[in-house]
């Protein structure tokens, strides 16, 4: 039985389960470590029902979250609550993406590819030639 159901019959038992904001999105695999997820939420990179919150607020089902990630925007529905990061699947389990956010992500995702194609990426490191290029062209705008 994975956590998320452990903590779901506990709350059908009428137990309270409190889980911190932080300590959620880091069972859930958005964040690397809790640290991360903390200074996400301090940086207002989270919002809970549109509203920015601290790190310490708990979060509860059927809340709606808002979480901005690198260059990509998820907006969530919380389904269970868990304090221990397990592996992927159980941390899938936690959460429900909304349509909108997914179809967001996958254009913006494919805007990336394109724009990746036109504007290819050097290979390699610049050469002699590309560094003094380079430095002659930054020091003629200062």
């Amino acid at each position: 039985m994975t956590d998320a159901h452990k903590n779901q019959h506990r709350a059908e038992a009428g137990e309270e389960i409190r889980v911190r904001l932080d300590k959620w999105l880091w069972a859930a695999r958005f964040f690397k470590t809790r640290a991360l997820a903390t200074e996400a939420v301090n940086g207002g990179r989270v919002h809970v029902g549109g509203q920015r919150v601290k790190p310490s607020r708990a979060v509860h089902p059927g809340e709606t979250l808002c979480i901005q990630r690198d260059s990509s925007e998820y907006v969530v529905i919380v389904r269970a609550l868990s304090d221990r990061r397990g592996p992927a699947k159980e941390a899938a389990l936690l959460y429900k993406e909304t349509a909108e956010s997914y179809q967001r992500r996958e254009e913006y995702a494919e805007q990336r590819r394109l724009n990746a194609s036109v504007f290819p990426r050097p290979e390699g490191r610049p050469t002699k030639q590309d560094r003094r290029r380079i430095v002659q062209f930054t020091r003629s705008e200062e």
